[in-house]
């Protein structure tokens, strides 16, 4: 795809550089994109410590959140992490009125709709990455849109910086947003989905660029992006779903995206198309070294008369999770694949229309076998009569992935009526409805946790569950952490990220 415009260093990465901290290092080494085997299993390393003292903080997005009066101005909490997880060592509340963050809060903004917890530099401290999909922009317009980089420290927020604005009326730039190093040479990509586009501002030598990468009516939905060695070549690759509408008829795609050097652009290498998906995750289900991809809520939406992309039809009855596996070289990328819904044999529960199953996903090798394990969400599942309580599933990897080869899974499920989860189970608490993982206590094990934005008449709250465990789990919400909680709806919990 053309790229939409080059933007000089100076403008971006020094800019950066000199109110965030966020240096573009020449020799230092990134993150690159994990690949465990069954062999050797060492704990990845941790990206989200936002105050550089050894553990894995977690970001959630309030973006329904008010700031100073101001509905739905948003704003994102960043929960410590320490010696007895997150929600127990504090947090704090980063918005537009915070001295370092640019602009100012206003009703609609949304601050915090996409969140990212990632070290950008390679120096150990995480940076927070914001979406503000609702920002308004002078010269742009109403609803633009903005991310903003905010450069963690010992001392709480460093400075920030926008890294980029929506270039028109309604563009929405904020409604994702990851980050990865896709072009070789240590530095982190940053990849933001909008309103009809997604776009990546990538570095390149001395220069920074901002790449178009989709251009499509999505009918208003925020794409779902995800990042993974998907070709086997050490470097990441973009996974990007989303829908179209209208062009003559609802459509849905999920296409890999990798860096073209010569042409300097993102190019397309892979595609499954009239795949309805809510959430993409990447990781290593079966251990052999090779990055797949997890679609999740996966279901046709039967505009196309093609073959299921998802799997059998009556496997996608309330969401499933679709799985494109990674292969080999000489072999390619997807031509293997599982499906597996709340109707698969090792997955508690039934399937039933509006479960959701799929639509928050995360991946954390959680028994440390050296496979990655899938953890799910099904915000709409009822338990028992409470339609919507909400669900969420671990669901192990294995030598075949998250199947094995009689079709069956191993997993557990956890809703607020689990013995050992706090809480009970209500109508609308919508648990599952994020999820994220990250070795919040430094124990060598990532722990998992689940946002249930309905808790509370929508307060909102999120469960921590140690080592992917019941037992010892807890939960926060802006009550227990001290933040401000008018009478209005902030749906904490979703979205989260930590890893």
């Amino acid at each position: 795809m053309p790229r939409s415009r080059r933007i000089l260093t100076y403008a971006i990465a020094a800019a950066v550089a000199a109110t965030t901290g966020f240096v573009l290092p020449s020799g230092a080494t990134a993150a690159a994109a994990a690949t465990p085997t069954a062999t050797a299993a060492a704990p990845r390393a941790t990206t989200s410590d936002f105050n550089g003292d050894g553990y894995a903080d977690l970001a959630v997005g309030v973006p329904d959140g008010t700031v100073g009066g101001r509905a739905k101005a948003g704003y994102v909490n960043v929960v410590r992490g320490g010696p007895k997880g997150v929600g127990a060592h504090g947090s704090i509340r980063v918005t537009q009125a915070t001295p370092e963050v640019p602009g100012t809060p206003e009703a609609g903004d949304r601050f915090g709709a996409s969140v990212a917890l990632t070290d950008l530099n390679g120096d150990g401290i995480a940076e927070l990455l914001a979406g503000a999909p609702g920002e308004d922009v002078t010269d742009r317009g109403a609803d633009a849109g903005m991310v903003t980089v905010v450069g963690g420290s010992k001392d709480g927020p460093g400075p920030g910086s926008t890294v980029l604005t929506g270039p028109s009326p309604s563009a929405a730039y904020g409604k994702s947003v990851v980050a990865a190093e896709m072009t070789g040479d240590d530095n982190k990509e940053i990849v933001i989905g909008g309103t009809d586009k997604v776009v990546a501002r990538v570095i390149e030598g001395e220069d920074s660029m901002v790449t178009t990468v989709v251009a499509d009516p999505m009918g208003g939905r925020a794409p779902a992006l995800a990042t993974g060695d998907f070709d086997g070549d050490g470097t990441a690759d973009l996974a990007v779903a989303y829908w179209t509408s209208g062009v003559p008829s609802t459509q849905s795609h999920v296409r890999l995206w990798k860096w073209d050097a010569d042409r300097s652009e993102m190019a397309n290498f892979w595609n499954t198309d009239n795949a309805g998906v809510t959430a993409l995750a990447a990781g290593d289900f079966d251990g052999d070294g090779h990055d797949d991809l997890a679609l999740g809520e996966c279901r046709e939406i039967a505009d196309e008369n093609i073959d299921d992309p998802c799997g059998p039809e009556e496997l996608a009855e309330g969401g499933a999770v679709h799985t494109h596996y990674g292969s080999s070289a000489g072999g390619s990328f997807g031509s293997r694949a599982q499906t597996l819904n709340q109707d698969t044999a090792g997955v508690p529960g039934v399937a039933e229309d509006g479960d959701r199953f799929g639509a928050a996903l995360a991946v954390a090798d959680v028994n440390r076998d050296g496979r990655d394990d899938l953890i799910a969400g099904a915000p709409g599942e009822a338990i028992g009569s409470r339609a919507g309580a909400g669900a969420a599933w671990l669901l192990r990897g294995g030598a075949q992935g998250l199947l094995d080869a009689d079709n069956a899974a191993a997993s557990v499920t956890w809703n607020q009526d689990t013995a050992g989860v706090p809480g009970v189970a209500e109508a609308g608490d919508t648990f599952g409805a994020a999820v994220a993982s990250g070795d919040g206590n430094a124990d060598g094990v990532p722990d998992v946790t689940v946002g249930s934005p309905g808790e509370n008449a929508s307060l909102g709250a999120v469960w921590r569950l140690p080592g992917g465990s019941a037992g010892g789990s807890a939960a926060f919400s802006p009550r227990t952490l001290g933040l401000p909680y008018p009478s209005t709806a902030h749906k904490y919990g979703n979205p989260l990220n930590s890893r």
